[in-house]
């Protein structure tokens, strides 16, 4: 296909997707980074091999594939012009984006309540790296919720009709990237101590 081609509106869906496919692979790059540090670092002598892997973060997983499934919907949705269950499945997809984050600080929580700490002079490794890599995420998923607070209002203003989803289209992308980005860290994580 000759990217070249097409109507001006054609090609700036086409500029703004690559723009979002770039930004996801500079982001991986960023995080696949941390994992590379993160394998390492195994060889140091202070590597915990028994902190426990908090059943929040676990749980979180399944929040993530929801609130994807609740996003992957919405364009059906808007597409069968069922405006109210769209606007139904983006204020589930914020809640559950809203959950995840708050699941993630009691993932914390319970890692301090075993003892770790990320700082100071009681702080290890392993929990310093779960903290770096956890709250980078966070904050990507925290952009990722200010994108759906802009979806959720373009949406009640109505711009988002059949074959008009652009916006949409790009939020939707980011969201899932965060999602299947976190299965990725949570799976690697879990399994790699």
């Amino acid at each position: 296909m000759d990217l070249t081609q097409g109507t001006t509106i054609e090609k700036q869906k086409r500029a703004k997707k690559t723009m979002m496919w770039f930004a996801m692979v500079s982001m991986t790059m960023t995080f696949a980074g941390l994992t590379s540090a993160y394998v390492v670092s195994k060889t140091r002598e202070d590597w915990l091999t028994d902190l426990v892997f908090p059943n929040s973060f676990i749980i979180s997983v399944l929040v993530m594939i929801a609130s994807s499934i609740a996003l992957y919907l919405v364009k059906r949705a808007i597409e069968n012009e069922k405006k109210s269950l769209a606007s139904i499945l983006l204020l589930t997809t914020l809640g559950l984006g809203i959950l995840f984050v708050f699941m993630q600080f009691q993932g914390f929580a319970d890692i301090m309540g075993q003892g770790y700490y990320f700082t100071g002079p009681s702080a290890n490794i392993v929990p310093t790296f779960l903290y770096i890599i956890v709250v980078l995420h966070i904050v990507h998923v925290i952009v990722g919720l200010l994108v759906l607070l802009v979806v959720i209002y373009n949406h009640f203003k109505q711009k988002y009709k059949r074959g008009q989803t652009l916006g949409l289209e790009l939020g939707a992308m980011y969201w899932h990237f965060v999602d299947v980005l976190w299965v990725y860290l949570f799976l690697f994580l879990y399994f790699v101590r």
